[in-house]
């Protein structure tokens, strides 16, 4: 995780965000704070890579590749603004011991907001900031198979806005987001799905964190939190308006460290 000393509203790569929109940088210190030490309270351990002035996304480190073990695939991000975080993040994880893989090639890929393991294969998202034509790469570079689905709706971005794993069956999904073959894709793997509503989607409901069995949502409708809870799951709600501004919530602040991809075999 990163602390938000410098986000802010900068500039527009996604739908929601708008420069005119202030960000309440105390709020977002705050928000930050408390889903930091949700977190950490639910059993996980925080690990923090420093700010730095006028990189206000580098707070969404979800984006900043993908792990598997000790390895660390950089992203390749496809605006400009976001391009020279990338300096950074390699910096950190080479300090911190991980071999880094940058995909090669050419195609655009935006790290674990378009990748998320579940059940020994890795979806991957495309359209919007990634390309599908760097799915066989990653593959290549983190020893998993790679199911690729395109994301059809704007709003809907980054896969992490759509799908997000629960266990080894259940995640969360929102089909809001994904055309007809890559909704078939998710059926095909996804034993007991929670099927999110068009509205619940549009609320980030899919853009939330699993630590051992507490689900860290940045809302939750009682019918979602219904079912979870029949799942054996605790709810924790986090306020995080102030980076919806920008276009994230809970897993966009997050990027996770303890992911050992499956081989291919």
């Amino acid at each position: 995780m990163c602390p938000p000393e410098h986000f802010d509203v900068l500039y527009e790569i996604n739908s929601w965000m708008h420069t005119e929109v202030g960000v309440d940088p105390e709020a977002a210190r705050t928000q930050w704070d408390g889903l930091c030490a949700g977190l950490s309270e639910s059993g996980a351990t925080i690990e923090r890579l420093d700010p730095v002035d006028g990189l206000p996304d580098l707070v969404f480190t979800a984006n900043a590749g993908v792990v598997s073990g000790t390895t660390y695939v950089p992203a390749r991000f496809r605006h400009p603004e976001r391009q020279q975080e990338l300096a950074y993040d390699v910096a950190w994880f080479e300090a911190n011991g991980y071999s880094v893989a940058p995909l090669p090639g050419g195609g655009a890929h935006e790290g674990a907001g378009d990748a998320l393991p579940f059940a020994g294969v890795v979806l991957s998202g495309y359209r919007s900031r990634s390309d599908v034509s760097s799915h066989a790469a990653l593959s290549r570079a983190i020893g998993a198979p790679v199911r690729s689905v395109e994301l059809i709706d704007p709003r809907l971005y980054h896969l992490d806005l759509t799908f997000c794993p629960l266990d080894d069956r259940r995640a969360i999904v929102a089909p809001l987001g994904w055309d007809r073959y890559g909704s078939r894709v998710v059926e095909a793997l996804v034993p007991e799905p929670l099927v999110l509503e068009d509205d619940e989607a549009l609320a980030f409901c899919a853009n939330s964190v699993v630590v051992g069995t507490t689900v860290h949502m940045p809302s939750c409708p009682p019918r979602v939190g219904r079912q979870l809870e029949a799942w054996g799951f605790d709810v924790a709600v986090h306020q995080v308006g102030e980076f919806l501004k920008a276009g994230g919530a809970c897993r966009c602040l997050t990027l996770a460290l303890d992911v050992e991809l499956a081989p291919t075999g």
